[in-house]
Order: structure tokens, then C-alpha cells, then sequence
């Protein structure tokens, strides 16, 4: 008797099914923002991030990866947070700009695809000083997306149209552009090490952010993004004190891994 044709098991596809989710959520905030519903257009984007930062630990966890998983997941990252924040964006206010807006929306796009193909051609190069660290190179993706939108938050939080100048809008969008495809060192998972002495305050404190977005989205936003930029220099110190024994004696054993490879991107 012939033996019957063995099928895909759940464990090989869920998390290039969570990825597709998140790259339809992405998208589907461009549909949102063309019906000028603004705040589902951003929590569309947002929910591509939460989606985005659980595919890979799922992949590994079920012991799932693959290069398939992980040229998807670089291609969502760039539909769903360079080009959806882009659409989104030119559409609630670069299009009072007609031509600088759209070069504004044009240049976070390409950054951000730009971004994602530097971390393909990286992946199996083996000198990477910021990831042999345990940093990032630059902001990523999920992140850009998320600090672009700050002048949303702002506008949703206060009503203020200020937020909205278009001018304003578009140099700040281009600075997280290029932030994205810089050679700056910014934080990872695994550079953020908290004492153990603080792990109960940590976990409430992570409750009480939870909690805070179900109140206060848009001023908790906010605070998230003030806090990361208030990071990014802290994360250059940090690492130029990692980096200093590192160059003055060679590593006796191998180089920690980098965080979450689909935060890296």
C-alpha cells in the first residue's frame, strides 16, 4: 500500500501566518485612512508591530525558522511599516505639500526598505559590532513607524491643530527616516538587562503601561516614544563602554546573540 502524502504541520506554518497577519493589518490602515478614519488607520499599524514582535519568537520557539519566514517577514516589515505609514501619513497631512509631502512620504518608505535590505545582505555576515554586542544598528522598523506617527499622537491627545503643520510633519518624518538607516547603536532585548531585585516593580509597571493604553492611548503613546528617544543617547554611551574592552582584547568565546532577529529589521 502506498504510503499516504504527509501534510504541512500547524508548528511550519504559523508563523509565516502571523506575519501575513500582520502585513494585511499594516495595509489595511492605508483602507482606514483613505475613509479618514484616523485612529483605526494607526491602531492598524500598531497591531502590525505587536503581530510583528511575536512571529520570529514563535518561529523559534516552535523551532520553525526558515529563510522563507524570514524573507516574508522583512517584506511585510517594509509594506507595513514603510509604506502604509507613509500612505497614512502623506493622507492625514503631506498632502497639503503636494510635492515636498510626497518626497517626505517617498523618503521614510525607501529608508525603511533600504533598513530591511541592510539586514538581509547582514545575515550571515559574521562581523556585526553592534549585534555581537547585543544592540541594534539604527531604529527599527516597528519602531520608526511608531515614533513617525508622535505628531498623530499629539493632534489625537490635545486636538491642537499645530500638530498637523505639514511642514513640521515632513522634516520630522524625514529625521525618523534616516534615523532608521543609521549607523547609530540603539537598544535590543538583550541589551536591556534590569536587576533582579526590581523584577516585581518591572512586571507592575508593565501592567500599569498595559492599562494606561486601554485609558489614555494617545497620551501613553506619547510617553513611549519620548522615552525611547530619551534612550537613544543612553544606548550610545552604553555601548561605546562595551565597545572599548571589546577592541582592547579579543573575545574568548563566542559573541552573544542579538535580539529578536524580526526586532533587528
Amino acid at each position: 500500500m502506498a504510503r499516504g502524502v504527509r501534510g504541512l504541520s500547524l508548528r511550519a506554518v504559523l508563523p509565516n501566518a502571523i506575519t501575513a497577519a500582520a502585513l494585511c493589518s499594516g495595509l489595511t490602515g492605508i483602507r482606514f485612512a483613505i475613509s479618514d478614519n484616523w485612529r483605526l488607520a494607526i491602531v492598524a499599524v500598531i497591531l502590525a508591530g505587536v503581530l510583528d514582535g511575536i512571529d520570529g519568537r514563535i518561529a523559534r520557539l516552535l523551532k520553525a525558522q526558515s529563510r522563507f519566514g524570514a524573507e516574508l517577514d522583512s517584506l511585510a516589515d517594509s509594506l507595513s511599516f514603510g509604506v502604509a505609514p507613509a500612505l497614512i501619513f502623506y493622507l492625514w497631512t503631506l498632502q497639503d505639500l503636494p510635492r515636498l509631502g510626497w518626497f517626505a512620504a517617498l523618503a521614510f518608505a525607501i529608508c525603511c526598505a533600504l533598513r530591511l535590505a541592510r539586514f538581509n545582505a547582514q545575515i550571515d555576515v559574521d562581523e556585526q559590532p553592534h549585534k555581537s554586542a547585543g544592540f541594534l544598528t539604527g531604529v527599527p522598523a516597528p519602531v520608526g513607524a511608531g515614533l513617525a506617527f508622535l505628531p498623530f499622537y499629539l493632534w489625537m491627545a490635545t486636538g491642537w491643530e499645530g500638530f498637523r503643520e505639514p511642514v513640521a510633519c515632513a522634516i520630522w518624518m524625514v529625521a525618523i527616516a534616516f534615523l532608521m538607516i543609521s549607523n547609530i547603536a540603539t537598544l535590543s532585548w538583550t541589551s536591556i538587562r534590569p536587576r533582579r531585585n526590581v523584577r516585581l516593580e518591572l512586571i507592575a509597571g508593565v501592567g500599569i503601561l498595559f492599562a494606561a493604553l486601554l485609558l489614555e492611548p494617545w497620551w501613553t503613546l506619547v510617553a513611549i516614544c519620548v522615552g525611547y528617544l530619551a534612550m537613544m543617547p543612553y544606548a550610545l554611551v552604553r555601548y561605546s563602554r562595551v565597545r572599548r574592552p571589546r577592541a582592547a582584547a579579543p573575545a574568548s568565546g563566542p559573541a552573544p546573540a542579538a535580539a529578536d532577529d524580526h526586532l533587528l529589521d
